[in-house]
């Protein structure tokens, strides 16, 4: 990736930034937090609450994409290495109010990471004992990934790998490309 596509992309989070609304980092934070509570009230296995928060991510993903498209100016990516320099350079600016970086492509460049040393959903946040190897508490973000990316037809398996949450050194999300779907016409059946 060159630099000055780097800077463009690094230019266009910050400006998305600048015009988005802004809410209470400690409000969604908090907010957050007690829905991760309730969830695993409801569900108890940290297996089950991974899940269950990748599929609300998912669900909001489908949706947040069309406001990421249209706030951010981008139409199109041409590749699943571009998709995820933007995801960690634009998206990540744009709704989190912090910068990832992408590395550890493999040698197919299907499968690279999103590292982050901030996250603006575990601030004030400490695992019980009993969830500190099992639990992703961020999971969810998993799930916007890859339901965002499902709508610009985009097959990917998404996963967190570090958290530092459970001891980590940083946050650290794995994103695996599958397949790129075609765009299916709509059949008109007034003919």
């Amino acid at each position: 990736m060159s630099s000055s596509r780097a800077s463009t992309w690094n230019k266009l989070g910050d400006a998305a930034y600048a015009k988005s609304e802004k809410v209470s980092a400690d409000l969604v934070a908090l907010t957050y937090g007690s829905f991760v509570r309730e969830i695993i009230k409801d569900f108890e296995e940290p297996d089950q609450v991974n899940k269950e928060l990748e599929k609300l991510g998912y669900n909001i993903g489908i949706r947040l994409i069309e406001d990421f498209l249209a706030k951010s100016g981008i139409s199109n990516c041409s590749s699943f290495e571009e998709s995820a320099e933007i995801i960690s350079r634009v998206a990540f600016k744009m709704f989190l109010g912090i910068r990832a970086t992408v590395s550890n492509w493999n040698s197919e460049h299907n499968s690279c990471s999103i590292i982050f040393d901030e996250n603006p959903l575990a601030e004030y946040v400490e695992l019980p004992p009993e969830y500190t190897h099992s639990l992703f508490y961020s999971n969810l973000l998993c799930g916007v990934i890859r339901g965002a990316l499902e709508m610009v037809q985009i097959i990917v398996e998404c996963e967190f790998v570090k958290d530092q949450l459970r001891g980590d050194d940083t946050n650290e999300i794995n994103i695996r490309f599958k397949e790129m779907l075609q765009e299916q016409v709509p059949w008109n059946d007034e003919e």
